[in-house]
């Protein structure tokens, strides 16, 4: 198989069979490239609202305590 893969043209080696792989997986890349950003995106997602919550718990709990002291 190396061989027969050696003796293409240049054009073949990198054009052709990446053109032919993208038609055939083309939609399997597309499936996995989206299910990865869309993980990424919730993880952001996540980090924001639990960075929030842990904020808003602090702020919260701080002002609570000032008050208690008065």
């Amino acid at each position: 198989m190396r061989e027969i893969y050696a003796g293409m043209p240049w054009w073949v080696k990198w054009i052709a069979v990446p053109v032919i792989v993208i038609f055939v997986f083309g939609g399997l890349i597309a499936s996995v490239i989206g299910f990865v950003i869309s993980l990424l995106f919730k993880a952001l997602v996540l980090v924001v609202l639990v960075g929030g919550l842990i904020f808003v718990v602090r702020k919260f709990l701080s002002s609570s305590s000032s008050r208690g002291d008065w």
